[in-house]
């Protein structure tokens, strides 16, 4: 009897999670949505009329929606999987600006390609808005390969992913916990931990790191008993004489037509600025720890030749394992590879993308006929 008790109790157990699944992946389900829109209005720049574009929602497993655009050409062939690139934005940006420019530009050359708005920017979750959270925007490159290797066009093992400036840290660090990234790209790639800890070039000191510390701790208690929120770096919105070179070069983008995006609700005056409180969090982000765990996956690293920002892309090169490569831009500044669509190398990026997740494809047609072999015998 005891032992007909226990059996029964197993199956109810059994069933009550095989229910709570069931329920759990009709949610899953129901939270994905994709719908066709019209891009104008959704970009800094043009899509050509050879590109569907579609807007899509997906939970990260914060349970927060990740917005994103898809982007596939008409004249691709969705009934056969094909390969896939995820494209991050850079740090205070959003999906609109150069992410789109990425993201459609590979789709023309046979992609299916998908921009997002990491959590607490654009049109994702997240609150308080402008929040820098390293971990949670990790995870939104992971939750946006949930996404796309569920599609059924898509070849979830031929998935690749792009992070432009900030993004490109933080698609290293998701790299690093996600196998199903194939290859990895970064552009302009900016290490917000290291940019954080010691500025440009080293050139900010200990002292004056705990200085920025201290007053954002500070900045805390005010918030914490309903003071007003603070916000800390970013472009600037004014120049003058004594405007920095490297803001210049940040605000032709983000303060002019060029580049300027304010998503439904978001306020211009914070674009690019993320709270002070959270700012401190990239003191703890180190992206190229452990990044040669990465291979053999390959990485590609993308710079302008006179950009300031070459460092991080020169010491994550270093830092990698093989297969690994350094792409200098010649006459390319730090934000020229945003936009400047005659500059960005986008017959470098899709050779790589084409080699390497064709491997992938390979790679899984070779387990297959391995498995057939070892059943047959």
């Amino acid at each position: 009897m005891k032992k007909l008790t226990f059996i029964v109790a197993a199956m109810l157990m059994f069933l009550g999670q095989a229910s709570a699944q069931s329920t759990q992946n009709e949610k899953s389900v129901k939270t994905v949505e994709m719908k066709p829109i019209n891009p104008d209005g959704y970009t800094t720049f043009k899509v050509s009329n050879n590109i569907a574009m579609y807007k899509v929602v997906f939970k990260n497993q914060y349970n927060m929606n990740v917005a994103g655009h898809l982007f596939i050409s008409k004249s691709l062939d969705q009934s056969k999987k094909q390969a896939a690139i995820i494209v991050g934005h850079p740090m205070g940006a959003v999906k609109e600006q150069s992410a789109n420019v990425y993201a459609a530009n590979m789709a023309e050359r046979g992609f299916v390609t998908l921009s997002l708005d990491l959590s607490f920017w654009g049109e994702s979750e997240g609150e308080p808005r402008n929040v820098v959270a390293p971990d949670i925007y990790a995870e939104d490159f992971s939750a946006a390969v949930d996404f796309l290797g569920t599609r059924p066009f898509v070849d979830r093992n031929r998935i690749g992913v792009i992070g432009i400036c900030g993004s490109g840290s933080f698609v290293i660090s998701a790299a690093k916990i996600d196998p199903r990234m194939k290859a990895i790209a970064t552009v302009s790639m900016y290490d917000m931990g290291a940019a954080s800890r010691n500025a440009l070039n080293h050139s900010q000191t200990l002292e004056q790191r705990k200085k920025i510390i201290a007053e954002a701790a500070e900045q805390r208690y005010v918030e914490f008993t309903g003071g007003e929120t603070k916000y800390t770096s970013g472009t600037v919105h004014q120049l003058d004489e004594n405007t920095h070179p490297i803001q210049r070069e940040f605000y032709d983008f983000y303060r002019t037509p060029r580049g300027e995006y304010t998503p439904k609700g978001g306020s211009p005056e914070l674009t690019t600025h993320p709270t002070l409180t959270s700012n401190m969090k990239f003191m703890n982000f180190y992206p190229f720890n452990d990044i040669e765990t990465i291979s053999p996956r390959p990485m590609l690293f993308i710079t302008g030749d006179q950009a300031h920002s070459k460092e991080f892309s020169e010491d994550a090169y270093k830092r990698a394992a093989q297969p690994k490569e350094l792409y200098i831009v010649p006459r390319a500044g730090h934000v020229d590879l945003y936009d400047r669509v005659e500059l960005i190398p986008f017959d470098k990026l899709t050779s790589f993308f084409t080699e390497h997740l064709n491997q992938g494809k390979r790679d899984q047609i070779a387990k297959e006929k391995s498995t057939v072999s070892a059943d047959s015998k």
